[in-house]
């Protein structure tokens, strides 16, 4: 028997009594409704307060937040009012293509999120193909690819990708096969705003899903695609006379792969043992407590594999077997990591996201050099990263002669720069971020995990083979060649979220009151270019309007500096942004120097000046663990 609401409504604050009523009379989701109806028994108004007093933000990045009752949270009513509007958007723009694609991982509530956003397309008219038929999961990869391939209008992949195990996400990617970028964030959210009331009055999903299939309007497509996708790999990404040479690398298993408890092993199995001719138990050993996609991540406490402490399972069966290198997937599967063994130290190395980019760029660059010279002509190279990322494959395309872009933060801004290059007749092997993305737009304009784990098991064997050298060897023949690029990449956790304004605006405040910007930070930082994407500001350009897109709605500053003392060439470059997912003050250092001590030593002063002068702990009350 459900339970009733026994506090009166007199006793509910007033500037809550209208969106609690207007969540009862729509929310159909049993669940969901005694959860706030025990929250208005308990009289708990601080909780209800945060779930009630604003929406969840429809960005970029779609939605993500942690899975409760309210409007500020993921649920079923949050998800069809979502795809409500979402809908009616695209039908708007693009009324001539009513396809859509819909995909989801093993957390939980993923498949009830997915069969409501489903349902509700059918509703509106669209013809859905689905990648999950009865229990099958999916990688998040196989949504933008199979967007591609299908031509549809767009997709949704129901994941929270490495959060924490109670949230999930709702992501979104445009008929191109990237994720979404403004204006259709801002038009897609005035749509669901616009379209909160349901359409239905009856949440029976069954109903609607097999009517659907038997007007042809529902597709289960998952095998199709996933065929494609080997396919594609096949073709694209796997080099067939190096493949042959890989069981000549070892024995005995050489490698230790992760999923990370999430989706990734399945399809990594299929393009391991069907393209790779490598087989579980003999070629490599998967984490036996992490193979199965668990939507508890029982043996880590954060399933990001950036994270300490995530690959320390694998690491240590990787030591028991005498292994050197570890392999790893994040739960969905579109993010990649490495670990090895430096042999000569007898230690264990994770290795960065912006040096395992640089190992990519590095083989890419080898092959691109062994292509038809017609080809080259036709198809000058070029890479591309977040500005974010590593500005190491910008020294490395100055010295070898291809171009190099950056772009905004996230996959968004990667693959869509990354369409407009090709349309200019670029040949783009690699775009990627240094939180753990890798692009390989020859399969799809997203980061991929698995098309990553593929790419770089056959540099690993060919750098082995043919010139007896390890990752680390590369990165260090890198270094001596452009110079040593160091990072220092890190957060503070925010108290609250509206913190991120006030320590922005601190900073502008301080050195801005006239238009102006800081020549110096602290007593050693000596400023050479100041870039605002908030509020439309560099100080390079001939009109000091920014060449990357300005977004009054986030806070980003980066900077480029000198150290008071300088030895030699030496530069600093950081950003700091507030992160679009969690609340959290990101900051991005590098420091690029003649030695790896002193890129080091900088990275960690520069950490520190800002620290005291800019996010000042002691008075904001910021928090990190680094």
């Amino acid at each position: 028997m459900a339970i009733e609401l026994t506090c009166p409504l007199g006793d509910i604050p007033d500037d809550l009594k209208t969106p609690i009523q207007k969540w009862l009379a729509q929310d159909k989701n049993i669940e969901t409704i005694e959860e706030v109806i025990n929250l208005c028994n308990d009289h708990n108004w601080t909780e209800l307060h945060s779930r009630f007093d604003k929406r969840i933000t429809f960005g970029t990045a779609g939605l993500r937040s942690s899975m409760e009752a309210g409007f500020s949270r993921m649920n079923s009513l949050v998800v069809l009012q979502t795809t409500q509007g979402l809908a009616t958007y695209l039908k708007k723009i693009n009324p001539k293509n009513l396809t859509f694609v819909i995909g989801h991982d093993h957390r939980l509530h993923s498949k009830e999120f997915a069969t409501v956003t489903t349902a509700i397309f059918l509703k509106a008219g669209f013809k859905v193909y689905s990648l999950n038929p009865e229990e099958e999961l999916v990688h998040t990869p196989l949504v933008p690819f199979s967007i591609d391939q299908l031509g549809a209008a767009a997709g949704v992949m129901i994941t929270a990708s490495h959060n924490p195990m109670m949230d999930n996400g709702y992501k979104v990617y445009y008929s191109n096969g990237c994720q979404i970028i403004p204006p259709h964030d801002h038009n897609i959210a005035k749509s669901i705003n616009e379209n909160l009331e349901p359409w239905v009055d009856k949440w029976d999903w069954k109903v609607l899903l097999d009517k659907g299939q038997e007007e042809g309007m529902l597709k289960y497509v998952k095998e199709d695609m996933t065929t494609k996708y080997l396919q594609a790999v096949g073709k694209q990404l796997v080099d067939k006379e190096l493949v042959s040479r890989l069981s000549n690398l070892s024995n005995k298993p050489w490698f230790v792969y992760t999923p990370m408890h999430g989706v990734g092993h399945e399809i990594f199995e299929r393009i391991t043992e069907g393209l790779l001719h490598l087989k579980d138990g003999k070629d490599y050993i998967c984490v036996p407590e992490q193979v199965e996609p668990d939507p508890t991540f029982r043996t880590v406490s954060f399933p990001n594999p950036e994270e300490k402490g995530a690959l320390d399972l694998a690491i240590a069966l990787a030591e028991k077997e005498h292994i050197h290198l570890v392999l790893a997937n994040d739960p969905d599967a579109d993010r990649f990591s490495i670990a090895v063994k430096d042999i000569r130290k007898g230690v264990w190395k994770q290795i960065s996201g912006d040096s395992i980019g640089f190992l990519f760029a590095t083989y890419e660059f080898q092959k691109y050099q062994k292509l038809d010279e017609d080809f080259k002509k036709k198809h000058p190279l070029a890479m591309v990263n977040s500005t974010v990322s590593s500005q190491l494959i910008k020294k490395m395309a100055e010295v070898e002669g291809f171009l190099y872009n950056d772009t905004l933060t996230g996959f968004k801004w990667i693959g869509n720069r990354t369409i407009d290059l090709e349309n200019e007749g670029y040949y783009i092997p690699l775009g990627y971020e240094e939180a753990l993305g890798y692009m390989f737009p020859t399969m799809e304009h997203d980061k991929d995990g698995i098309s990553a784990s593929t790419v770089f098991l056959q540099c690993y064997a060919n750098w082995i083979l043919d010139f007896k050298k390890y990752p680390l060897d590369i990165l260090e023949d890198g270094f001596k060649k452009y110079g040593y690029f160091k990072q220092y990449n890190g957060y503070y956790k925010l108290p609250n979220q509206e913190l991120i304004h006030e320590i922005f605006d601190f900073i502008r405040n301080k050195y801005e009151p006239n238009g102006t910007y800081p020549h110096i930070i602290g007593s050693q930082l000596h400023v050479t270019t100041f870039r605002d994407l908030t509020i439309g500001f560099q100080s390079d350009t001939p009109d000091n309007k920014p060449l990357l897109p300005v977004d009054s709605t986030s806070q980003m500053i980066t900077v480029t500096a000198t150290p008071s003392y300088v030895e030699g060439n030496e530069n600093i470059r950081f950003t700091m942004r507030g992160s679009g997912t969690e609340p959290k003050l990101k900051v991005y250092i590098e420091a690029s120097a003649e030695t790896k001590t002193r890129a080091n030593y900088l990275t960690k002063l520069t950490w520190e000046i800002l620290k005291k002068e800019w996010f000042r702990p002691d008075v904001t009350g910021l928090k990190t663990d680094f």
